[in-house]
């Protein structure tokens, strides 16, 4: 390290990114260039530096030096300071070399590009603090300099970008400061050095375009960046614009150079300006010129830059065509889109696009512009061709992917995923063009099918689901009446559809987007029944239920069974046929090596069941149809009962979910069967229900404690409650009786909800029912739940506590649902007589303060239906001793009036005001039902708690006695409004 000076070796040291560096040198190091940094004369020994060490790590140390005391110290510096460092650095930016005692200077531009880069951060500090006031001849000075060669013209070309890039670019977030400073300097710019920088671009271009492309590539991405606030006129002359043309247009100039003068053309094309001098400009660019550069190499970078120019160009002249209103302008815009839509396309399917052009943005600003017109062009149904090609090609997946969409892996479902979202616009795009151009668009779904059949095995995935998916997005944006009658091309490609088979129809994305796309078409059959039995074949055969992909045949089951539900009536001719291409399916279900089997066999027993429901459907044959799926899956059952007999339950976990799935099956089958049907005009069909219902409850007696199958059993009796109407009441007691054997948080939840169906249904007809398990409930729950809200735990909310606020919520939903439905009386049970009490403390509790207000709204509905219930009047007889008193002292105080005075009270929630309307309808309620004596609590002992105003007091009891409801709810809610304002304090319940 001769020859160098502590200062180097220092920076050196630890600048060292190696492991060889002693780590306490090093920090010896850093901290011998902090304390040169902090000495008042650290500028002059930089620049002493920059002059003569060779060294391009000193170099940039020295310049990161200068930066920083110029950002950090400018304002303190002396006059002579501040002279000395822009002298020097301008004398290194411009190449000069200095020569002190016979030794001649290094020049820092001969350096590497990091360094010249650093230069330029440089002098555009210098520019931010002095330009124009203290240095205004910056940029003129430096003009002369540039005769020095292509070393000066590349370091001014990295000074204009820095200047971008630090001050005046807004691609990166301004400070106000910031944005002023670099106002001032354009300004100043503007007035002094723009067309003399502009014009020594032009002449530096001239001059090095063969012997130095790379420098005159430089100048031109310098240029671009100024295009956006400089005068156009300066580049928009004959001489500028036609070297720039003749540099795109000439083919033995490098792709970099033509590639730079197009995007200089961009940005002239993208300028800011107002529509009409935009079109003018737009005109007067022989543009036309450079799309046939399009079509070259898609892969070089030219062809990628013209692609940004020609997209770009096209965009502004739409824009253009949108905001210019006269019909000369509108006509000329037509013609320059006219004039580049072919390249455009061109790009559309075969380049990279720049990511700022969205091509769907910009289709759909052009089919747009069609909107109005009618009948189209040639021309234009030119484009819309083109414009569907685009579509079809962009939905199209990679074959990259193939078998990882196939077998559905990670990277094959972060595909799929992808494309989904990226398709969504390019459909509505497609529903778009098919608005406007109808029948260009059928033909081209339909050509696109014609073509994929026909197409050759290597590349038929990718484009048959992409000629399919077309056609499923385009049957999306039929009207009903379209897709009934198939009119237009509809009428042949539907069955186009049906009697296709592709090679690939065994790839699970080919064979879903074929299935979803015939149930899209499905209505057709309703008006063409001709077609029903190809329609049935794509389900029924290798193309759906019978795929070999298991995701295939779930989703075909699921399908058909929607079809059977539209089509219903009009499938009775074919139920055998169906049954026949079912039975292997059904056998399987049937069988017990259902859990081995992935599939859920619940869509095909509902599409049976749909199927054989019908009244249309011969009584005999349906009572044959039916034994015949009933009998094999209850004897299947009846073998898992025996053998779990035999063994421990627990142990048998394979039976378990066979059995879960034939309970599932039977339930899918019974909901074809009507009411009407099962009960009235077939009783014989009702009969093989109950008889199964009878069978299956067997299963709570033998897993008395196995949740999925209780959960399964359960769910059963709500299907055969709506199949077989009250002749069900016979089975109940014996199933509730089972059901309730269990305390399980989950358990109860689904018991209340079985007998909020069956009080919902049959009201007063289940009191009987009712009364026997009430009593058995209410003491569960109170075992059960805590008495107030349900608290989360530190930890947020457990599938505990969410099970417990289930039930509460549940059971809030039963209480109401008795007390509206005229069964208030089972609350006064003698077997219930001990909770009632503590019932009653609870509605309260959860009338005033419960989080959730729906909850809270029922429970005010409750204690209404109560006092309507048990209340006969003020002086009647009480048929609840003790509860008109516990209404009117507890109930209307607190629900009533503290409830609604506190700050959690929202008004501004709907949900809230709901509530409140119904504490409003309680105290319209208790008026008429107990008059003086609610009044005379409520107004003269409730109001003065909370300090109301004596004629605000009068003027509730004159509107409460008065007949308007609304009126009464308006008034209260500004009462309780004002008592807000008197900050009454917070009042605790009594």
């Amino acid at each position: 390290m001769s020859g160098m000076d502590d200062l180097e070796k220092a920076i050196l040291i630890s600048f060292d990114e190696c492991v060889t560096v002693d780590s306490v040198l090093k920090l010896q190091a850093v901290a011998y260039i902090q304390q040169i940094k902090e000495t008042p004369s650290v500028c002059r020994i930089c620049v002493e530096k920059l002059y003569f060490c060779k060294l391009a790590e000193v170099h940039f140390w020295c310049l990161q030096c200068l930066h920083e005391a110029l950002l950090l110290k400018y304002p303190s510096m002396t006059p002579d300071e501040k002279s000395f460092i822009r002298k020097s650095i301008f004398s290194i930016t411009c190449y000069e070399a200095v020569d002190v005692n016979g030794n001649s200077s290094v020049k820092v531009l001969d350096g590497p590009a990091f360094i010249k880069n650093k230069l330029a951060q440089v002098v555009v500090i210098l520019i931010y603090l002095e330009y124009p006031l203290i240095w205004p001849s910056v940029f003129t000075d430096f003009l002369p300099n540039l005769s020095k060669g292509a070393v000066v013209i590349d370091m001014f070309c990295r000074v204009l970008n820095a200047l971008d890039d630090e001050l005046i670019s807004f691609d990166y977030p301004r400070s106000g400061d910031e944005v002023a400073v670099a106002g001032r300097i354009k300004d100043a710019m503007r007035a002094q050095c723009v067309p003399q920088i502009v014009r020594a671009s032009y002449d530096i271009i001239l001059m090095y375009k063969n012997s130095d492309p790379e420098l005159c590539t430089s100048v031109l991405d310098s240029m671009r960046r100024y295009i956006s606030w400089i005068d156009i006129g300066l580049i928009v002359n004959n001489a500028y614009i036609q070297l720039l043309f003749e540099l795109m247009l000439v083919d033995v100039l490098p792709d970099q150079l033509r590639g730079a003068a197009s995007i200089v053309v961009l940005a002239v094309v993208t300028k800011r300006m107002d529509p009409k001098s935009k079109l003018t400009l737009l005109q007067s660019l022989q543009t036309t010129s450079v799309f046939g550069l399009v079509m070259g190499d898609s892969d070089s970078e030219l062809v990628s830059s013209m692609a940004s120019l020609v997209t770009g160009y096209a965009s502004e002249v739409l824009e253009c065509y949108k905001h210019l209103n006269s019909e000369d302008d509108k006509g000329v815009s037509l013609e320059l889109l006219n004039e580049v839509l072919p390249s455009v396309f061109f790009v559309m399917k075969n380049c990279e696009v720049d990511a700022a052009f969205s091509i769907v943005q910009f289709l759909s600003g052009y089919v747009g512009t069609m909107k109005g017109l009618s009948p189209l062009t040639e021309t234009q149904l030119l484009h819309v061709g083109q414009i569907l090609e685009v579509i079809h090609g962009q939905i199209q997946f990679d074959p990259l992917y193939r078998s990882n969409l196939d077998v559905l892996d990670k990277i094959g479902r972060e595909e799929e995923d992808r494309m989904v979202e990226f398709r969504k616009d390019l459909f509505v795009l497609l529903r778009n063009v098919g608005r406007v151009a109808p029948d260009v668009t059928h033909i081209f779904v339909r050509n696109s099918l014609a073509s994929a059949v026909a197409s050759s095995e290597e590349r038929n995935v990718e484009e048959v689901e992409g000629a399919l998916s077309l056609s499923y997005a385009l049957g999306e944006s039929l009207s009903d009446d379209a897709a009934r009658t198939g009119s237009g091309l509809l009428g042949e490609l539907v069955p186009m559809l049906l009697l296709m088979r592709f090679p690939c129809h065994s790839n699970r994305l080919v064979a879903l987007v074929y299935l979803e796309t015939i149930t899209r078409y499905m209505k057709f059959m309703l008006d063409n029944t001709q077609y029903i039995p190809m329609a049935l074949g794509a389900f029924l055969d290798e193309r759906g239920i019978h795929h070999s992909n298991v995701n295939v045949r779930r989703r075909a089951s699921y399908l058909f069974s929607r079809v059977v539900k539209l089509l219903k009536a009009k499938l009775v001719p074919y139920i055998e046929n169906i049954l026949q291409s079912l039975q292997d399916k059904v056998a399987e279900f049937t069988r017990m090596d259902t859990a081995s089997n992935e599939e859920d066999g619940s869509h095909i027993f509902e599409a049976i069941g749909l199927l054989i429901g019908m009244e249309d459907v011969p009584h005999e044959k349906q009572s044959d149809y039916l034994s015949s799926l009933l009998s094999p899956l209850c004897q299947q059952v009846e073998l898992a009962l025996s053998n779990a007999k035999a063994q421990n339950p627990e142990e048998s976990p394979a039976q378990i979910a066979d059995i879960q799935q034939i309970i599932m099956s039977i339930n899918a089958l019974s909901k074809g069967f009507s009411e009407r049907l099962a009960t009235a005009s077939r009783p014989a069909i009702g009969l093989m229900f109950k008889q199964t219902l009878d069978f299956l409850l067997q299963i709570l007696a033998v897993f008395p404690k196995i949740e999925p199958l209780r959960c399964k059993v359960t769910s059963f009796i709500h299907r055969m409650v709506d199949t077989l109407g009250a002749s069900v009441f016979p089975y109940l007691p014996k199933a509730l009786e089972q059901l309730l054997a269990e305390s399980q948080p989950k358990e109860l939840v689904d018991f209340l909800v079985l007998l909020n169906q069956l009080i919902c249904k049959f009201s007063v007809g289940v009191r009987d029912i009712l009364e026997g398990v009430y009593p058995v409930i209410v003491s569960r729950v109170f075992n059960i739940l805590p008495r107030s809200d349900i608290q989360s735990g530190p930890g947020g909310n457990t599938e505990e506590i969410r099970e417990l606020q289930e039930l509460q919520r549940t059971f809030y939903t039963f209480l109401h649902v008795i007390a509206t439905h005229d069964l208030s009386l089972v609350f006064l049970l003698p077997k219930s007589r001990g909770y009632f009490e503590p019932m009653m403390q609870l509605l309260l509790y959860t009338s005033c303060k419960h989080k959730d207000i729906l909850v809270r709204k029922a429970c005010v509905q409750i204690f209404i239906r109560l006092i309507k219930d048990w209340c006969t009047g003020p002086y009647g007889e009480e048929k609840v001793p003790g509860f008109q008193r516990f209404v009117v002292e507890a109930f209307a105080t607190n629900c009533c009036l503290y409830s609604v005075l506190d700050k959690s009270f929202e008004f501004r929630d709907t949900n809230t005001l709901v509530l409140f309307g119904e504490i409003v309808l309680a105290q319209k309620v208790m008026h008429e039902k107990f008059g003086n004596v609610f009044l005379l609590h409520f107004v003269s002992q409730g109001f003065p708690n909370v300090h109301c105003p004596q004629d605000l007091a009068e003027q509730y009891c004159q509107i409460l006695q008065g007949n308007d409801i609304k009126v009464l709810k308006s008034f209260y809610q500004s009462l309780i409004e004002k008592l807000r304002l008197q900050e009454n304090g917070s009042l605790v319940l009594r």
